[in-house]
């Protein structure tokens, strides 16, 4: 059987996982999530959902794509054919997150443009909607393609789909060892000139001032288990792809925690940054920071150019290193993710790596295209949360259930990952993936789901949250019964008799 592509070395692999895992969300997304719930003492379930959830889900799905040398596809089926489908599952949802989530690394990619010389003007709302998105009236109205998107979306989509070319050893791995270094260069020198602003103070003591009171809120836990579940890359085939990767004798454990301790550090460095940011501005402003403090695409394209006009100089500077910053943590993020719809259409079709990513990555790229239209953001927001609150999530429960509770396949794979590990997982381990995880996940997952049927996600019309979300996720699910109805080859199911593998890119 012809060997799989391997990484170079362990530090190459670590870099290519917290590569995935840090991404947009660290930096937009988990400052206001741990503000919101109860400031310092979030720390407290953000710890235990990592330690309960976060690295035993890392362990499980790099146990199980080391030992079953696979893509996700593969790896499922290797274990139970009747549980290839959710391999191809989550591949669907990876493929749906690669086609909007590029969109958003070339606004970023514009933004780094616009820094230089703080082209967004003074109303940094109205740029964006306006002058820089064009956007439309109103959501299902589609409209014509915006150039000022649509020509860094094309460059976010060569730099990708050029690195995924190149192959795992000398595309990725390589890709990692630039962006990841760079990346946290740019956002430490954010960081240190955030906390030195007049003001800086104050956000710092806005985020992490403990609110005890919302330590025993069941909302706050769930808001912890699902920061750690959306930033550590689980549940979307990701990290199954990227450990089919490793040596025959890689660590394992050690890795998960590398991993999952390196992506929650980068969380956290993002909330200084964030926090002492939105502190000056408040300072500035003469208001509170709960006023200006927000999250996600608001905070980064809205606030944060607000934020760089009131500098107190190198405005244009730290503006590209912000953005330059965002740019890095996306493509990082991206390449993981078409790489697993790439090893997927490899292991299952037989072609050659570049015809993969050459279909697989071009397809995406070109459906891509339609959030670079002036409803684009409409359509990627509703495409986002559906498909990461009833795909992702949901995926990550089928599976965790499906490997404990099903396939009673946790001990096999703990005496797997112990075996080429200098830490050993015990019972804990086992009790993390079959009680705590499913019960947090299912709780997750009802409560969404009663949210949803009650009210329409951000008061959108139905039927445009029916073809831009609804659909999008149970396509997924879909798609993933679809190829798994497809014939293996006569050997494909085969265990490797070796986990020693090449350097090439076929």
């Amino acid at each position: 059987m012809e060997g799989r592509e391997q990484w170079g070395t362990r530090a190459g692999f670590i870099l290519a996982a917290v590569g995935s895992a840090v991404g947009l969300g660290n930096i937009w997304r988990f400052p206001y999530v741990a503000y919101d719930n109860g400031g310092g003492a979030f720390f407290i379930p953000y710890l235990f959902a990592l330690l309960t959830a976060g690295i035993p889900l890392l362990i499980m799905e790099f146990t199980m794509g080391h030992k079953y040398r696979g893509s996700a596809p593969l790896t499922f089926a290797r274990m139970n054919k009747k549980t290839e489908w959710i391999g191809w599952w989550q591949v669907a949802i990876s493929f749906v997150i690669s086609t909007y989530y590029a969109v958003i690394i070339a606004w970023a990619l514009a933004y780094t443009y616009f820094a230089v010389g703080l082209k967004w003007g003074e109303d940094t709302g109205g740029f964006l909607f306006g002058d820089f998105l064009n956007l439309a009236e109103a959501p299902g109205q589609i409209g014509s393609v915006v150039p000022s998107v649509f020509i860094p979306l094309l460059i976010v989509w060569v730099v990708t789909l050029g690195v995924l070319f190149k192959g795992v050893k000398k595309g990725i791995e390589v890709a990692n060892r630039v962006f990841i270094p760079t990346l946290m260069i740019m956002f430490l020198l954010i960081v240190i000139r955030a906390l030195t602003l007049e003001g800086a103070a104050l956000g710092l003591e806005t985020l992490f001032k403990p609110d005890w009171s919302e330590i025993m809120s069941p909302g706050v836990w769930v808001a912890a288990y699902g920061q750690i579940f959306y930033s550590l890359s689980i549940g979307f085939a990701i990290m199954i792809t990227y450990s089919s990767y490793l040596p025959k004798k890689a660590d394992i454990n050690n890795n998960a925690f590398i991993a999952g301790f390196s992506n929650s550090s980068v969380e956290l460095l993002a909330g200084f940054g964030v926090f002492a940011a939105l502190g000056f501005m408040a300072t500035q402003a003469g208001v509170g920071v709960d006023e200006v403090a927000t999250a996600g695409i608001g905070l980064a394209f809205v606030v944060f150019p607000q934020i760089l006009n009131s500098f107190p100089g190198f405005n244009g500077l730290f503006g590209v290193l912000f953005f330059g910053s965002l740019v890095f943590a996306g493509l990082s993020s991206l390449i993981s993710v078409v790489e697993t719809f790439i090893a997927g259409f490899q292991d299952k079709f037989k072609v050659s790596r570049k015809k993969a990513v050459g279909i697989g990555g071009g397809l995406s790229a070109l459906i891509s295209f339609l959030f670079a239209t002036q409803g684009g953001l409409f359509l990627l927001d509703a495409a986002d949360y559906f498909i990461n609150q009833f795909g992702v999530a949901l995926a990550g429960l089928v599976s965790v259930i499906t490997v404990s509770w099903f396939l009673k396949n946790l001990k096999p794979l703990q005496d797997h990952a112990n075996a080429t590990s200098d830490l050993r997982t015990g019972l804990w381990w086992r009790f993390c993936l079959g009680v705590i995880t499913p019960i947090v996940l299912g709780y997750m997952f009802v409560m969404n789901l009663i949210d949803n049927i009650k009210e329409n996600y951000e008061g959108y019309p139905t039927s445009f949250l029916f073809f831009s979300g609804w659909a999008v996720a149970i396509g997924a699910i879909v798609l993933g019964i679809v190829f798994a109805s497809l014939k293996w080859g006569e050997k494909d199911l085969e265990l490797p008799t070796s986990s020693e593998g090449k350097g090439g890119n076929e």
